[in-house]
């Protein structure tokens, strides 16, 4: 007598329709993290790229309000839904001749608004402007009145002493296009953990 098999039931260990073997065991969990990993580098690729970056803060023209080697959270997508505010402290390209770098100031004056340096003092619309993040008066020589272009901005370092910020001052208004994003947080040294 002899025995007939189906020809059309697979092999035991194998997936129907198919004649490769299915992952088990530490093979299927190893998979598992591989898949998860690489859509979290995805994840956070996009992220880095259109949401947020970290930045390292390379001088001491911010201070007393960021010192060197503080860590920040750029938040890059906050400007796609609103524009720039007095106040913000932003990420632009340099737009001087070294435009590979990036630089940090905060905007003091935004389109449609009158500044003036005089004595030592900033003048906004023609009202003396009280700025608490700063510890001295502007030592720089005085700026008459002029006014901020359309879809541009003033900005300077918070350390208002003899030559320790380029801005605004040097390069004049910075152009909307050219801001990358608003620092929002001070993520470390964590003693210095603070919002913006």
């Amino acid at each position: 007598m002899i025995n007939q098999t189906d020809s059309s039931s697979p092999p035991r260990g194998r997936a129907r329709g198919t004649d490769k073997p299915r992952m088990t065991g530490w093979r299927k969990e190893l998979w598992d993290w591989a898949i998860a990993l690489i859509v979290a580098l995805v994840i956070v690729l996009l992220l880095r790229a259109f949401v947020f970056q970290l930045s390292t803060v390379k001088s001491y023209s911010m201070e007393p309000t960021l010192y060197e080697k503080e860590w920040l959270f750029i938040n890059k997508i906050v400007y796609e839904f609103g524009k720039p505010e007095r106040g913000d402290i932003v990420i632009f390209k340099d737009p001087g001749p070294d435009d590979k770098q990036y630089l940090v100031k905060r905007i003091i004056g935004v389109p449609g608004d009158t500044l003036e340096i005089r004595n030592g003092q900033l003048y906004r619309n023609g009202q003396l402007t009280i700025e608490p993040y700063t510890d001295s008066k502007i030592e720089y020589e005085d700026v008459p009145a002029f006014k901020v272009s359309p879809g541009h901005y003033f900005v300077m370092g918070d350390n208002r002493r003899q030559g320790a910020s380029r801005d605004s001052r040097h390069f004049k208004e910075i152009s909307e296009n050219i801001i990358k994003g608003r620092a929002d947080v001070i993520l470390w040294p964590i003693t210095r953990w603070a919002w913006l």
